[in-house]
């Protein structure tokens, strides 16, 4: 008989000091935290900011988040070893991660607009983020998608949005416009607002 499988655990702490050490106080790791800077230079497409803050059950914002997100350059186009449809924005890394704000929660990402990409039936996806979320409370790290609100006749075309059985949740997957780029995606993990997640 082979070894027990280690029990699941919530992340704790050491998540935001292995991952984010700078944002911890840890310095002389990396000059920069990994996936801090997505933009390196003179990228194409529209620069975007998504700011939000995820929140518990209870309605109170977590300060201890960490998330990550991926996604296409602005002509939908993937930073990855398999993008087989063209050359991607060299000075667009298409990964970022940001820890949340130790006092308010918050977390910040500067980004281009993703481009549509293909579903893998040759569908167009609307323009879209991929976000994976960690947090104490969290045993496994929970998957969503960030949509655009001011992109509806693409986010009526797309794949993923049309599976949603219950259309006044797809909201939830909605980046609201809060200037000339510049969205707000909140993340509620419970209650009236939960945000839909993926099971990937």
């Amino acid at each position: 008989m082979g070894p027990k499988e280690t029990p699941s655990q919530t992340a704790g702490p050491y998540v935001h000091i292995g991952c984010t050490p700078n944002f911890s106080g840890i310095s002389n790791v990396y000059a920069e935290d990994l996936g801090h800077r997505m933009i390196t230079g003179d990228v194409g497409g529209e620069r975007i900011t998504v700011t939000g803050t995820v929140y518990d059950g209870a309605g109170q914002a977590l300060k201890d988040a960490l998330i990550e997100i991926w996604q296409a350059d602005a002509n939908g186009l993937f930073h990855a070893p398999g993008e087989t449809r063209g050359t991607p924005d060299p000075n667009f890394f298409g990964w970022g991660r940001a820890a949340s704000d130790m006092e308010t929660g918050a977390y910040r990402f500067e980004t281009v607009k993703p481009g549509r990409v293909p579903a893998a039936d040759g569908a167009l996806q609307a323009p879209h983020i991929s976000v994976w979320i960690v947090a104490r409370g969290i045993n496994v790290g929970l998957q969503t998608r960030l949509y655009f609100e001011d992109e509806a006749e693409a986010n009526a075309e797309d794949p993923l949005l049309a599976r949603i059985e219950h259309r006044a949740r797809v909201g939830t997957l909605l980046a609201k416009v809060e200037g000339v780029g510049r969205y707000r995606f909140d993340i509620h993990l419970q209650g009236p607002d939960e945000t839909v997640f993926l099971d990937i």
